[in-house]
């Protein structure tokens, strides 16, 4: 018995618990395989914004953790399609998003403005029939609804289901899943 709880014996399990720990700990759903797309491997959200009948496509890059929030002007009245990019430094991680599309959604929220957002055909239809939202339609009725506003963009990884109407001001909402990347742009008219 006293071999059994002696010190290094304690020592050992002490070791062996603290590894186990660590490494489950730092693990999603259990397996680094099952994320396809680790959070902390995301560093930019870019929005292209292309008001209808227009051939100008406006850029909005979002660097994650850097601080600094990008401004969208957006004209009250107007149709704008923005499309979605995810960056890992200089690589396009978007396709990534594409190729595991069942393991993501686009939430668009907008707490101070009035837009209606209308997910576009396109390569991100998930199985249960709704898109991820890497290409949208902004028909925009009031940008400026309230002081201060701003779109919050997240994308979600593995939700449980996925529900792309509006709720409250958000365009999508999600049951169960974890936050893969998070972006905040200010509008203005």
């Amino acid at each position: 018995m006293n071999k059994l709880f002696n010190t290094k014996n304690i020592i050992k399990l002490l070791a062996i618990l603290f590894i186990t720990i660590t490494v489950v700990s730092c693990q999603r759903d259990g397996s680094a395989e099952e994320d396809d797309l680790p959070q902390e491997e995301l560093t930019n959200i870019v929005l292209l914004v292309t008001e209808e009948g227009t051939t100008s496509t406006l850029t909005y890059d979002y660097s994650i953790g850097a601080g600094g929030i990008p401004t969208i002007p957006l004209k009250d009245g107007k149709s704008y399609t923005v499309v979605a990019k995810f960056r890992n430094g200089n690589e396009d991680a978007t396709q990534e998003i594409i190729d595991a599309k069942n393991e993501h959604f686009l939430i668009f929220d907008f707490p101070k403005s009035n837009i209606t957002v209308t997910r576009l055909d396109g390569n991100d239809l998930r199985n249960d029939g709704k898109r991820v939202g890497l290409r949208t339609k902004w028909d925009v009725v009031k940008a400026v609804d309230s002081p201060s506003p701003l779109l919050k963009l997240t994308l979600i990884h593995a939700p449980e289901s996925v529900n792309d109407t509006k709720s409250g001001t958000a365009w999508g909402s999600v049951v169960g899943g974890e936050t893969d990347a998070e972006a905040t742009y200010n509008l203005t008219n």
